[in-house]
């Protein structure tokens, strides 16, 4: 992170808040191609998007206030721990029934949306395990509906980076507080299109293929975040 010029500490921070500030815009899309599907339960994912937004906001919060080496630490342990939990789980549930625990659906927006903020992630492989080992979703409606909920903690998390960036020393120009529009704009038609495009495949694919690609990418995030690859 040296590289690009920023203290370590800042340059993380920019690069978790632009990618959700990317994520925010994506998913949205994808939300709609998936919804199209009839692969987003919609009032689970309204439900734990609310809750997450919130808990979204604090991990945003907590998030700039940590060192680079302790959230890239925590980023690889989280991602890593989900993938082996994903590895272990069904991609498809033969009885077909999800959950109707709302509790657990509270629980689990406050869970998807505190890493979400923290991580920078948007929530995505925070909320795929809870959704398949917790809630009893099958892989694909895991992966659809996790993309509405991440319409939700996306923009909590980036309302949190933005108001805990602003007057800090030491951000690049053209940025809202910890969020670099120039970066943002780079990322995010590129990954418009590559998300919608990726919602395609996704519906196609077997979900036990599915799920076990998704558990590959997982891991190599995790143990590069870490430093082990």
């Amino acid at each position: 992170m040296q590289e690009t010029g920023l203290e370590p500490d800042i340059a993380i921070r920019i690069a978790l808040g632009t990618s959700l500030f990317v994520i925010l815009l994506n998913s949205i899309s994808v939300a709609l191609k998936y919804h199209e599907k009839h692969a987003v339960q919609w009032k689970q994912a309204t439900l734990m998007g609310i809750v997450g937004s919130i808990t979204s906001f604090g991990g945003a919060a907590v998030a700039s206030r940590l060192s680079a080496l302790t959230l890239s630490t925590i980023f690889g342990i989280v991602v890593i721990i989900g993938a082996l939990k994903i590895y272990v789980t069904p991609a498809v549930r033969e009885n077909g029934e999800i959950s109707s625990n709302q509790m657990l659906y509270i629980l689990a927006g406050v869970s998807i949306g505190f890493f979400s903020g923290l991580l920078g992630i948007g929530g995505g492989v925070i909320a795929i395990p809870i959704m398949l080992i917790f809630l009893h979703f099958d892989m694909r409606k895991a992966v659809g509906t996790s993309s509405a909920v991440i319409m939700f903690t996306s923009f909590g998390g980036s309302i949190g980076y933005i108001i805990n960036g602003i007057g800090q020393p030491g951000l690049p120009p053209y940025s809202l507080g910890y969020i670099n529009l120039i970066d943002w704009i780079l990322l995010v038609i590129p990954g418009f299109f590559g998300a919608r495009k990726g919602a395609d495949i996704a519906h196609v694919v077997n979900p036990e293929h599915l799920k076990h690609l998704f558990v590959l990418l997982m891991i190599y995030v995790g143990l590069k975040m870490i430093g082990i690859i």
